[in-house]
């Protein structure tokens, strides 16, 4: 593509939504919120933390001594299974409702409370992706959505340091899989292949957003990214769902989230807040041949450990809007050193 310094719109055909390019706004003076650094040392083990082992939790239970992962039913789930009442019919399409029933569960990563998931050796992560692949095989023969995913850092609404993600698990394809699903089924209809199988070919062709890859995953920039350093995860394979996964292709899985993860530390010595989450094809009996599995990262920060990109005004009332473009982005991180900073240290 040509012209990437100009302003431009790029459209993200997982979603149908466009994105606002504006390269030339990284340069502007910054007066605005400063977040505070996340550079507290903490334990390997907090006997007030809820999630380390041993300790009690808000439902009156106490953690078994777990020495890799720990999965337990959100003791504030957000989801009910199995409610029994229903949502009471109405006819007008302006007060549409409907029951959504489901399960919510949380995934202690690793009982030392101090390691964030870049910390972690790639046996533990594979230890972890072992626990969401069985958490997603058990969920998917009862619910048609599964979202396996982890905030990470407390600017991304973490209220918890201790390493841990959740899944959620519900009857209803959720808004963001619906709308990937029909993008992907179109994609297939119109063109005769699978959407992102053809994106993984185009970038390691070109490579101009390519962060790393090993011999079953790679990890870009998307074209159409909207947070500063998004990224997306991607099997090299045909894989529609978690459960397809291999024991050689979660090998190479937990290697490729270790170098991630660091990459994303090391931008600015730090430990990087993120939302993350995996979107795998639904659980509902069809033909779902068009999907590819994948994971999306989205990082807050923009310019430095303390300044984030605000989602706000234009992006909440018109459309998501990027102050550097996404090959920038990929250059920054792929020339991130692979070695945890704490490490160099």
């Amino acid at each position: 593509m040509n012209n990437l310094e100009l302003t431009h719109r790029r459209k993200n055909p997982l979603t149908g939504d466009w994105v606002l390019v504006s390269p030339h706004r990284n340069n502007r003076p910054w007066s605005g919120a400063i977040e505070a650094s996340n550079e507290t040392k903490l334990p390997s083990y907090d006997e007030k933390c809820p999630l380390c082992p041993t300790n009690d939790r808000a439902s009156d239970t106490t953690n078994p001594d777990y020495q890799n992962t720990f999965v337990f039913v959100n003791d504030f789930g957000a989801l009910v299974a199995e409610q029994s009442q229903q949502i009471s019919e109405e006819t007008n399409p302006l007060f549409q409702a409907e029951v959504a029933n489901g399960e919510c569960r949380v995934i202690c990563f690793s009982p030392d409370h101090s390691k964030t998931l870049p910390e972690l050796t790639a046996s533990e992560i594979l230890a972890l992706i072992d626990s969401w692949q069985i958490n997603y095989i058990e969920l998917s023969k009862s619910y048609a959505c599964v979202n396996i995913f982890e905030n990470k850092g407390a600017v991304m609404g973490c209220s918890q340091p201790h390493p841990h993600g959740q899944i959620w698990a519900h009857e209803h394809l959720s808004t963001e899989v619906s709308k990937e699903n029909e993008q992907q089924k179109n994609y297939r209809q119109q063109q005769g292949s699978s959407l992102l199988y053809d994106y993984v070919g185009h970038e390691l062709e070109h490579q101009d957003r390519l962060v790393v890859e090993n011999s079953h995953w790679v990890v870009v920039v998307p074209f159409w990214a909207a947070w500063p350093f998004e990224t997306l995860l991607l099997p090299k394979e045909s894989i529609q769902s978690f459960s397809q996964l291999t024991s050689e292709q979660k090998q190479s899985l937990a290697e490729i989230l270790k170098e991630i993860t660091t990459r994303y530390d090391n931008v600015f010595n730090c430990s990087f807040p993120y939302s993350m989450g995996w979107h795998s094809a639904p659980a509902n009996g069809e033909d779902n041949s068009h999907w590819q599995l994948h994971a999306h990262f989205y990082p807050p920060l923009l310019r430095s450990a303390t300044v984030k990109k605000h989602m706000v005004g234009y992006e909440m009332l018109a459309e998501s809007q990027r102050d550097l473009t996404a090959e920038t982005a990929a250059s920054i991180l792929k020339n991130a050193s692979s070695i945890h900073y704490k490490q160099r240290a």
